[in-house]
């Protein structure tokens, strides 16, 4: 038992707010490393052991396993059909330097100091300890191994034209990110996390996605109407009282208008962060 005057700590709630239907894996399944980790390029190179945290469908970590050859990348992701799906896809792609297996981000199934390379792409916003995460992810580096993290941030989100139904759904978005125990501002934190994790030689730069030609805004704006939906998100918006499915529908209406308007334009900021174990 606790002392009475012992302040006993308890972890907040955590969850995954996009959740794993088809239209949010469409959407995942459209990162490569060219539009999503262009930053550690220059620090690939032949041989090197990869570990991608959170590699959902596998599009990022095929991609990274292609350009390391001969080494060895594994990709972890907490969904089983999400392993399940990123391991179709190396094998029809016959991408063999690569293996997918169900992980805890916390908890890596790993010895110490076995990788050259930890990655991880938009994971540390949906994490309520993202520090923790980090220190592990330093537990399964090499020395001198490179830990290579980037995330959105949605405080800084912006669109044209001005539409009142992207307005509520960027706030709803924000309430349920939080709701699940996630930062949705987590670009912003990323250097001070990193360094509160004790990592050093920290480098920091930044992209951006930006959806505005025919195609990208009937790709971006038609998978959120679904997810706004159909989704965990959805689920999550109504569970935690913020939304209701009149609403839900009349957002997903607004992305459908969004991507219908040829001025249509988006973007979305990224921070990332490089540093050495």
């Amino acid at each position: 038992m606790q002392p009475e005057d012992e302040a006993v700590e308890i972890a907040p709630a955590e969850a995954y707010t996009h959740g794993h239907h088809e239209s949010v894996l469409r959407a995942h399944s459209w990162r490569t490393v060219e539009n999503s980790a262009a930053y550690v390029v220059p620090h690939l190179r032949e041989g090197l052991r990869v570990l991608d945290v959170g590699s959902g469908p596998g599009t990022i970590t095929i991609d990274l396993a292609r350009r390391v050859r001969p080494g060895r990348v594994t990709g972890i992701d907490a969904a089983d059909d999400a392993v399940t799906r990123a391991t179709g896809l190396a094998a029809s792609e016959r991408v063999d330097n690569v293996e997918f297996r169900v992980g805890d981000a916390y908890a890596l199934p790993f010895a110490d100091r076995t990788f050259d390379l930890v990655h991880a792409h938009q994971v540390l916003q949906h994490l309520a300890r993202p520090v923790d995460a980090l220190r592990e992810f330093w537990r399964v580096l090499k020395p001198g191994g490179l830990l290579a993290v980037r995330d959105v941030d949605y405080g800084g989100v912006i669109w044209s034209p001005a539409s009142p139904g992207l307005a509520r759904w960027l706030e709803l978005y924000r309430d349920v990110h939080e709701g699940n125990g996630g930062e949705p501002d987590a670009g912003r934190h990323l250097k001070r996390w990193v360094r509160e994790a004790g990592f050093g030689r920290i480098e920091t730069t930044a992209s951006t996605w930006v959806f505005s030609s025919d195609l990208e805004r009937e790709w971006w704006g038609g998978s959120w109407a679904e997810r706004a939906t159909q989704s965990q998100f959805a689920a999550h918006a109504i569970e935690q009282g913020h939304s209701n499915p009149d609403e839900l529908e009349r957002i997903a209406a607004a992305w459908r208008d969004w991507a219908a308007d040829e001025d249509g334009w988006l973007l979305m900021p990224h921070a990332e962060v490089i540093a050495r174990a």
